[in-house]
């Protein structure tokens, strides 16, 4: 699953410090850390790579030793070369970490992508809306949390698929729920 709910133990820890902790609010009751589904596993990664370097050097055994072979060499190696950059920048592009931190009076939302600075939005739980639009957003089932009216709209799990973002809309209206009673 590409969210993970941690419930932090009070017990285990002082209630005003520790990673999460806000001096004024003590542990928090829910965190929450939402991140991209990363299908190409390292062990992936270097049987990929191995195999399509092994499949492209198959054909050389042909020519080796001529002169042909030292011409296309350079050009097969720059083909490998360019796959394994282009993995590796794929890989770090999905390297996007939104944390979702829930106080029974406060949440907040931070923002971490490769490259960019982060990005922080707090609000007040009461007030808070999650708003699921099922059309009209830039993708299907798009999730966006609100705080009262001063405050912008976000959106939430824009990596995620559609039917991973109404999981994500269901487990955050029972944090809500339980922040607000």
């Amino acid at each position: 699953m590409p969210f993970h709910i941690e419930t932090p133990q009070i017990e285990k820890a002082p209630e005003k410090f520790g990673a999460f902790a806000h001096p004024d609010r003590g542990a928090p009751h829910m965190l929450m850390r939402i991140t991209p589904h990363k299908s190409l596993t390292p062990e992936g990664f270097v049987w990929f790579v191995g195999a399509t370097a092994a499949l492209i050097a198959l054909p050389l055994f042909g020519i080796l030793g001529t002169a042909v072979f030292w011409a296309l060499l350079p050009f097969l190696l720059a083909a490998i070369w360019a796959i394994w950059t282009a993995l590796k920048r794929s890989w770090r592009d999905k390297e996007i970490t939104e944390t979702l931190t829930l106080w029974p009076d406060h949440i907040r939302v931070e923002r971490k992508e490769p490259r960019k600075e982060t990005k922080i939005w707090e609000a007040n739980p009461y007030w808070v809306r999650l708003t699921l639009h099922k059309t009209g957003g830039p993708v299907p089932n798009y999730l966006t949390l609100r705080g009262d009216k001063a405050t912008r709209e976000i959106e939430l799990g824009a990596f995620l698929t559609p039917t991973e973002r109404v999981k994500l809309k269901f487990a955050l209206e029972q944090a809500l729920a339980q922040a607000r009673a």
